[in-house]
This record gives structure tokens, sequence and C-alpha cells, in this order.
């Protein structure tokens, strides 16, 4: 009985999936009390719906040029302006809230799983296995970022899955200490040590009784990782190694086809620079809500 009851406090732990009602309750405890990171949810909120819908309901086609109209400023046939090829710039930058958002995202699941599948084999194996998983780990993180990503990306060449695909993999490698110490804490709790003693093997404990107790983490890190992915991926742009053109991201708006225009046409790098940093810090005030939300250490010293 002791064993079954210390199983079943496990799968207690680990109950994310909660009844309507309750939900409710705690998405309205959580808006009043985190009222900036329930911003920052609306405002991602609204970009997954833009980069969904957004191309259906742009003012003018984002890839229709009209060289006669080129550098022309924020007026009301154009509300942004357009760029050095007479493109709408609020048409392009709806198109390149679907590139980078989307970009974001692929990159942040690739990363979750590489982080999961690191940080549970790794915390929870231990040993020598997990002795050459960290040293290669240490290994990774002392490449710097954007020399790792630009390296990558001039061998492979840059497309949207190779930078998504890039980004996730050094995203995953770095964060998944994070969960690795997570795994090596729950790793000693009394449900695992029961389920162990029932016979369970290793595979099994991981997949019911450890994975599901580092959702909180993984939470965690998808969210901030989401504006470091976005971040990234427009220094590439910026820099020319990111997605290829004619398909717009708001680093590529404000890379190589608007700089020599800077003085002439500053709406071409104002208005991508301005949706970026909104769209970046709302981003990583939500990350910072569901940190403080979710990390029992930092909710029970409020």
């Amino acid at each position: 009985m002791a064993l079954q009851d210390a199983l079943e406090a496990g799968e207690g732990a680990r109950a994310f999936a909660v009844p309507g009602a309750r939900l409710l309750r705690v998405a309205t405890k959580f808006v009043r009390r985190q009222p900036l990171a329930t911003f920052g949810g609306a405002v991602l909120l609204v970009g997954l719906v833009l980069a969904v819908i957004g191309p259906s309901i742009t003012p003018k086609d984002p890839y229709d040029t009209d060289v006669l109209n080129s550098l022309q400023g924020p007026s009301s046939e154009h509300y942004l302006g357009t760029d050095n090829l007479g493109r709408d710039i609020l048409s392009r930058l709806v198109l390149a809230t679907r590139f980078s958002l989307l970009l974001g995202v692929s990159a942040v699941l690739v990363g979750q799983v590489i982080t999961l599948t690191i940080g549970l084999t790794s915390g929870y194996l231990g040993g020598r296995l997990d002795l050459v998983i960290q040293r290669l780990v240490d290994a990774a993180m002392g490449v710097p970022f954007i020399l790792f990503l630009l390296l990558v990306v001039t061998m492979l060449g840059a497309s949207f899955f190779t930078i998504a695909f890039v980004l996730g993999l050094y995203g995953g490698i770095t964060s998944s200490r994070i969960v690795r110490g997570a795994v090596l804490s729950i790793r000693e709790e009394t449900y695992v040590e029961a389920a162990r003693s029932l016979g369970a093997g290793p595979a099994r404990i991981m997949l019911r009784h450890v994975l599901p107790n580092v959702f909180a983490p993984l939470i965690i890190i998808a969210s901030l990782g989401l504006g470091s992915a976005i971040l990234a991926e427009s220094t590439l742009s910026f820099l020319g190694y990111g997605v290829p053109p004619p398909d717009p991201t708001w680093g590529q708006m404000m890379g190589a086809e608007a700089r020599p225009y800077i003085t002439r046409a500053p709406w071409m790098v104002v208005f991508p620079g301005a949706v970026l940093a909104i769209v970046v810090f709302a981003i990583n005030v939500l990350g910072d809500g569901l940190r403080d939300t979710l990390d029992p250490r930092l909710r029970g010293s409020r």
C-alpha cells in the first residue's frame, strides 16, 4: 500500500490537465497577478492569428513591386510607406509575421525535442553516459552562438528549414542543463523509488513519472527560447544569411535592402524594428510570468 500511495502521489504531482472550472480560476488568477505577462500573451496570440490569416487580409500584394512609387512615406495609399522596390511595407510586415513567428516556433519545437532527449537520458541514467554528454554540451556552449549559426548556414545554405533546425539544435543543447537538473532531483523522489522497487524499467519510469514532472521547466524554456530564436533569425537575416528573398522576415526588412536608405526612408527600418522589439518584449515578459507561476521555489518566495 505504501508503494501504491507513493506512485499515486507521483501521478498527482504531474496533473496538468485540470477541469474547465479550475482552469478558468487559474487563468483568472494569472491575469490578476501577472498583468504584464498577460499583455505578452495577448500580443503573441495576435501575432499567431496574423501568421495564420495575415496573407489573406493584407491591403496590398506583399510581393508586388512598383518602382515608380518606391521610397514613398506613410500615406492613405500606403499606411506605413513603401520600400526601395515600391512594395507596401504594412503588407510585408504582416507576411513577415508568418515567416518570423513560424520559424521561431519551429526552432523551439526542435529544441524541445533535443532538450528533453538529452536532459532525460543524461539526468536519469547518469554515470559515464552523463559525463560524456555533459562534456559535449560544454563544448557546444563554448562556441559563440552567432559564429555557430553563420558557420552552419554558410555550409548548408540559408533556407527556412536549415535555420529552424540550427536554431533549435543550439538552443536545445544549451537548455538541456535545466531539464537535467530537474531530472536529477525528480529521480530521487519517493514515487520514482517506488516504481523502481515494483520492477519498472528506466524507459517506463522516465516516460510515466519523470517526463510529466518536467513540463513546467519545458514550458518556461519554450517561452523564453521563442524570443531568442526570433532575434537570432533576425540577426542572420540582417546580415544577409537568413531566409532568402522575396519572402520577408522582420530582420530581412531591416537588412541589406533597407540600410542604404536609412536616412532617406527611415520607415523601412523603424516599423519592422518596432514590431520585432514589441513581439520579443511580449514573449520575454510572458516567459517571466510563466516562470514565476510555474517555478515552485519562486512561488514560495512571494
